[in-house]
């Protein structure tokens, strides 16, 4: 285990900030718009994609209940890892488990490194229609199956940090409406 790092070691807080929500619920696409805004400002920021992550240090995993837990477990070290070092980790992954949430952010709370969970809330009927990736069309042609939020679940949080509800405001206004979240948290 490594010795939590304080902000005063760092001269600069970081912080994971975690985007949890369905396939297409716009949890990229805000984590990017509010990435450009804390660069503009100065800050040191990543994003943890989840599917680079899948793609890179991930790969090999399925999509079974103990793989995705193992998914977001490795999502969530890095993720604090860089936060303990005064990086702003923005994380959008599904993690459609609530006990694999949980004990990211336990680990965090043991380091002692902030973490914040936002419920990207965007209701199965938007994010079909959205459809980024073509997941939801190739579920109904009978082409997948396991799909988060369709047939396979999705454990929404129960007291999110923040909800953003993207179908009813713009990704600038959700991108902002957590960047006063974490403003406020004295995060920023």
């Amino acid at each position: 285990m490594t010795t939590p790092h304080t902000p005063q070691e760092n001269h600069v807080t970081g912080a994971t900030v975690w985007l949890t929500g369905l396939p297409s619920a716009g949890k990229t696409t805000i984590a990017y718009e509010l990435a450009g805004r804390l660069r503009e400002e100065g800050r040191r920021v990543e994003i943890l994609d989840g599917d680079e992550i899948r793609e890179f240090l991930s790969a090999g995993l399925g999509f079974s209940r103990e793989d995705r837990f193992t998914n977001v477990q490795r999502i969530g070290f890095v993720a604090e890892l860089l936060a303990s070092h005064g990086v702003t980790v923005l994380v959008p992954v599904i993690a459609p488990y609530a006990d694999s949430r949980e004990a990211v952010r336990k680990r965090h709370q043991a380091e002692g490194t902030a973490f914040v969970e936002v419920h990207v809330a965007t209701p199965v009927e938007v994010c079909s229609v959205r459809d980024v990736k073509g997941l939801y069309a190739r579920q109904a042609a009978g082409e997948i199956s396991g799909l988060t939020g369709v047939d396979d679940p999705y454990e929404a949080p129960q007291a999110p940090d923040l909800r953003i509800e993207s179908h009813t405001q713009t990704v600038r206004e959700s991108a902002s409406a957590l960047h006063a979240l974490l403003t406020e948290r004295g995060l920023l």
